[in-house]
């Protein structure tokens, strides 16, 4: 399928959007288990994180996976997650600001980058800077995006497009996914011809390849809060540790991810 229509988008991340805000108490609410909601681009590397600590414990870790603002609002509307981690401080804080969060436990895990990419086979060649030709090399397609509103990777894209100059070139020919890794399908599937996500996405997908490195002036830090719940249980804590432990760091740092305080060690992967 070629470019996606605006109004599709709009209607599959709605519906997305309400398949994730049913209630969600029985994903994990088991005896012994730990429910975790995290943003979509941890997906794959939380999973890993997950399967290693039930191997070594004996605990079960159940993950949830989207936007870091819908996990956000599917936590206000129902008890059942023991911990939240963000791809935004914005979606944290509004936790924060409901009290539903353990303000004492939160910290910022891991960051992340922000890249321009193309399907594998792209012969597409930009540098980014200021009034660089992105809407010329969409070449009549969309540029993928997650939901600029909605989405911290949809959001901090915007804020890098703008202050480059290029945002108003562009914004009229968007395919907006409901998170991270929709954005990344799209590309992957050849349905738009350049989009952005995080570097550790375009790790995990051989058919797309990374064309460029957004300035990190360009936008806020992408950090990655995470804290316990309100109503976590008392086991919840103990993965949380988990997460900060040297098992898990090598997890994170196979995956691409840098940390709060250290140098990013990105690299381009083409």
């Amino acid at each position: 399928m070629a470019g996606l229509s605006g109004a599709r988008l709009r209607l599959l991340a709605i519906a997305a959007s309400l398949l994730i805000l049913l209630p969600f108490a029985a994903l994990a609410q088991s005896a012994n288990g730990i429910t975790v909601l995290a943003a979509a681009s941890l997906t794959n590397v939380l999973q890993d994180v997950g399967n290693r600590y039930e191997a070594a414990t004996g605990k079960k870790v159940v993950f949830s996976f989207a936007g870091s603002m819908i996990l956000a609002k599917q936590i206000e509307a129902s008890a059942g997650a023991d911990i939240f981690i963000s791809a935004d401080t914005e979606s944290m804080d509004y936790l924060d600001g409901k009290n539903l969060i353990v303000r004492s436990s939160r910290l910022n895990l891991l960051r992340n980058s922000l890249i321009l990419i193309a399907p594998a086979d792209s012969k597409v060649a930009l540098s980014i800077a200021p009034g660089f030709k992105l809407a010329e090399a969409l070449k009549g397609g969309r540029l993928a995006i997650a939901d600029v509103d909605t989405v911290p990777a949809g959001r901090y894209g915007r804020a890098a497009l703008v202050a480059l100059g290029v945002w108003d070139s562009v914004k009229d020919h968007l395919a907006q996914g409901e998170d991270v890794r929709a954005t990344l399908a799209y590309v992957a599937r050849g349905e738009a011809p350049l989009g952005i996500v995080y570097a550790t996405d375009a790790r995990i997908e051989p058919k797309v390849r990374e064309i460029a490195k957004f300035p990190d002036s360009t936008h806020e830090p992408i950090v990655y809060p995470a804290a316990l719940t309100r109503d976590a249980r008392p086991g919840a804590a103990a993965f949380l540790a988990y997460l900060r432990g040297p098992q898990a760091r090598a997890a994170f740092q196979r995956a691409g991810f840098a940390f709060p305080g250290i140098p990013d060690p990105h690299t381009s992967h083409p």
